[in-house]
C-alpha cells in the first residue's frame, strides 16, 4: 500500500515542526519529493536534512501562507525544483488562546487568516500545476475542535477549522472533474511542541478524556494524510477523517470510568 506515492511531489505548509514536520518526514519515507514550507528558511532546512538523512529527497522554501505572493512563489519553486505538484498538505495553523471577553479583532483575524485563508491561498496557488497534470491530491489539516467539539479560548481557532470543512466540500465538487481530490484530517490531541506549551495539567486532563489513554503521535496524522494522497483513495473526496483515539466518543467522563 502507498507504493503509488513514490516519486510524487508533495508540498507541506507549516512543516518545520509539529504535525507538519511529521507529515513531511512520513511522505519522505514513502519516496515522495517533499517541499518543506515554513516562515523561516533555516527551520525548513533542518527538516530537509532529516528527510535526506533518511534517504529521501526534499527542498525548503520560506513562505507565509497569509500572503498570496508567497504562496505563488511556493508553487513555482515546487515546479522548478521537482517538475510539478502532485500533492498539497495545507497544514499551516496557529492556536493562540483568547477567551471572547479578551479576544481582539486582531486576534481573530490572525487565526482565521492563517488557518483558513492560508489554506485557500495555498490551494489556489497549486491548482494550475495540478490541472496541468489532470490530477492532484489536497489534504487539509482541520481539527476536532470546531467541526465536532469546543474548547474555551479557542472560538477563533474552532471557527477557522470548521470553516476548512465548508471550503473543502464545495472545492471537492468543483475540482472532481479535473481529477483533483480534497479531503481533511481532524486530529485530536497530538503530542507536539505546541501541545507541550499548554502545560502538564492540560495534557493530563486531555489524556484522561481519551479512551485509548494516550495522546496521538504526529505519525498517526501523517498516515491518514498518506492515505488521502494515495491512489487507493482515488475515489474519496470531500471527506473528513477523525484521528483522536476515540476522544469525541464518550458522552461524559463517566463513560470512561472502570
Amino acid at each position: 500500500m502507498f507504493k503509488s506515492l513514490r516519486g510524487r511531489t508533495v508540498i507541506v505548509t507549516g512543516s518545520s515542526k509539529g504535525i507538519g514536520r511529521g507529515i513531511a518526514l512520513r511522505f519522505g519515507l514513502a519516496g515522495c519529493q517533499v517541499l518543506v514550507v515554513s516562515r523561516k528558511l533555516f527551520d525548513g532546512q533542518a527538516v530537509v536534512a532529516e528527510i535526506v538523512a533518511a534517504g529521501g529527497k526534499a527542498a525548503a522554501v520560506a513562505a507565509d501562507v497569509t500572503r498570496h505572493a508567497d504562496m505563488e512563489a511556493m508553487a513555482r519553486t515546487a515546479v522548478e525544483v521537482f517538475g510539478g505538484i502532485d500533492i498539497l498538505c495545507a497544514n499551516a495553523g496557529i492556536f493562540p488562546a483568547a477567551k471572547l471577553d479578551a479576544m481582539t479583532e486582531a486576534d481573530f483575524d490572525l487565526v482565521v487568516d492563517t488557518n483558513l485563508k492560508g489554506a485557500f491561498l495555498s490551494v489556489s496557488a497549486c491548482l494550475p500545476a495540478m490541472r496541468a497534470k489532470k490530477q492532484g491530491r489536497i489534504i487539509l489539516t482541520s481539527s476536532i475542535t470546531g467541526p465536532v467539539t469546543g474548547l474555551p479560548g479557542w472560538a477563533h481557532y474552532g471557527a477557522s477549522k470548521a470553516g476548512l470543512l465548508g471550503f473543502m466540500r464545495t472545492a471537492a465538487i468543483e475540482l472532481a472533474p479535473q481529477g483533483i481530490t480534497i479531503n481533511a484530517v481532524l486530529p485530536g490531541n497530538i503530542a507536539t511542541e505546541g501541545l507541550a506549551d499548554l502545560g502538564g495539567d492540560y495534557i493530563q486532563k486531555m489524556t484522561a478524556s481519551i479512551p485509548m489513554r494516550r495522546l496521538g503521535s504526529v505519525v498517526d496524522i501523517a498516515n491518514a494524510a498518506l492515505y488521502f494522497a494515495s491512489d487507493e483513495a482515488a475515489y474519496v473526496t470531500g471527506q473528513s477523517l477523525v484521528v483522536d483515539g476515540g476522544q469525541i466518543l464518550p458522552e461524559s467522563l463517566a463513560a470512561l470510568e472502570p
